[in-house]
């Protein structure tokens, strides 16, 4: 189970769009910031600042690669994410299948001929 801090960051961290086009594109492969920031109509420091959002939330990381500090994708705090999620998806799903036995039920009842009834003898 993971911390509820780490979980409110990652949740955070994915809020925004902009950030979760980044960790899209890093799904492929690690990317520079000026690749990262290629695709966006923001400065440079906008970025820098949805980095810092995303490193902080343990979501990426950065390398070193000679002069190149390329970020790549941190699977895990999706992951824990994931499997916070997975348990609510369960119980709604049994929550679903409940209702779906009922409906078939009630479906079923409404099907079946009524039952004719017996009369009352008068006295």
């Amino acid at each position: 189970m993971p911390s509820p801090g780490r979980l409110d960051a990652t949740f955070a961290a994915l809020a925004d769009p902009t950030r979760r086009a980044i960790l899209a594109r890093l799904a492929s492969g690690e990317a520079s910031v000026s690749e990262l920031a290629e695709p966006f109509a923001m400065s440079q420091p906008a970025i820098s600042k949805h980095l810092k959002v995303l490193e902080r939330a343990g979501l990426i990381s950065r390398g070193r690669d000679a002069q190149r500090r390329p970020r790549r994708l941190e699977a895990a705090p999706l992951a824990e994410a994931t499997g916070w999620l997975e348990r609510y998806r369960q119980f709604w799903e049994e929550n679903y299948q409940a209702l779906d036995a009922m409906l078939e039920d009630l479906k079923a009842q409404e099907a079946r001929p009524p039952t004719p009834r017996k009369r009352k003898k008068q006295p």
